[in-house]
């Protein structure tokens, strides 16, 4: 069987990666990105660079390729539309506009009958003045915004004054958890009914940027197969194709609740490369081209460090033992909070 050509949309840490697996499964790939220093150039066959409303390089793009992909969510619709209509784009343009639009996300959620910290949409700020039973909360944009940006933390009603937020965009005001602990799912689904599912990963954020993550996750048996059926209702809903995190927050009482929904491969399930048979990358490339499914097979229990910022250069010159795993992303520039790298130690 000949195999497609994927393209990618995003050049990222995730786009590489990607191409990487795909790499490993005998698919040529092309990169379609608005960076021209974007990494995952260095491990794709073809890249291609443009703005994402460059209608000549979205057919360029869309031309050279059989099948589309895209490693972050935040793309406009408009441009995912327009690819699609030349060729298939995995997951479905339609699921990323629910899911890049928080409002419409928590709403979609709820439908569905699973657990969300309540909500509500915010507009102006004198709407802040009515919303006390929702303090503690964060204030979110509701479009755009990853890693904490565009993310405001009210304690009571006298933060509100204090507040410096820009009200000609729109805004959702969610009531704080009492975290006990955050975890992920990773599901593949391939079609009706038929998925693999990773196990859940337990997470812990600094700043509000993903820093450590672990299986297994310290969660009792209730919890653990509650998220992986609200993962499976959530990928079943959207009819999605692909790879898929949900996010969950645990409260004291051990109550779960969706936190967002991540239309790609995930930060928090770089430690599948390692500890599976199959990583998440790998089962995003079969799923999206249509190649067999394999059953999953856990190699081994791991953990996961994100390396952020000038934290690089220290990894860049060590020695790793043989169950550690280092990953640079190349990136050309250090930013503070940029995610570098990552590290996956392999555990018994």
């Amino acid at each position: 069987m000949s195999m497609p050509t994927l393209g990618i949309i995003g050049g990222g840490q995730l786009g590489s990666l990607l191409a990487i697996a795909a790499n490993k499964l005998g698919i040529k790939t092309v990169i379609f990105c608005d960076d021209i220093d974007a990494p995952a150039e260095k491990f794709s066959n073809k890249f291609i660079h443009g703005e994402y409303d460059n209608i000549n390089k979205i057919n360029e793009f869309a031309n050279s390729v059989d099948v589309i992909t895209y490693e972050f969510e935040n793309i406009p619709y408009e441009t995912l539309n327009q690819i699609n209509k030349i060729k298939p784009v995995l997951p479905k343009p339609s699921i990323n506009r629910i899911i890049q639009h928080r409002l419409a996300e928590k709403d979609f959620i709820n439908n569905l009958n699973l657990r969300t910290t309540r909500y509500i949409s915010i507009e102006k700020k004198s709407e802040l003045n009515s919303v006390e039973d929702l303090l503690p909360g964060l204030l979110k944009t509701v479009t755009l915004g990853y890693d904490g940006k565009g993310q405001h933390l009210i304690k009571n009603l006298d933060n509100i004054d204090s507040l410096n937020v820009d009200f000609s965009k729109d805004y959702i005001l969610e009531k704080l958890v009492k975290l006990k602990k955050e975890i992920s799912i990773i599901i593949t689904r391939f079609g009706d009914h038929k998925y693999e599912i990773y196990e859940p990963i337990e997470n812990i954020h600094e700043d509000q940027i993903l820093r450590y993550s672990k299986i297994p996750a310290e969660i009792n048996g209730k919890i653990l197969d509650q998220s992986k059926l609200w993962a499976k209702q959530i990928a079943e809903e959207l009819k999605y194709v692909g790879t898929l995190c949900v996010e969950f927050f645990i409260d004291r009482n051990d109550n779960l609740y969706v936190n967002e929904i991540a239309p790609r491969v995930h930060n928090s399930g770089h430690l599948t490369i390692n500890a599976y048979n199959v990583s998440q990358f790998e089962n995003h490339i079969r799923a999206v081209c249509k190649l067999e499914q394999t059953p999953l097979k856990k190699i081994s229990n791991a953990r996961m460090i994100n390396i952020i910022g000038d934290q690089i250069n220290d990894y860049r010159n060590k020695e790793f033992n043989s169950n550690e795993f280092f990953f640079d992303y190349l990136k050309k520039k250090i930013k503070n909070k940029r995610k570098m790298g990552h590290l996956t130690i392999l555990v018994s």
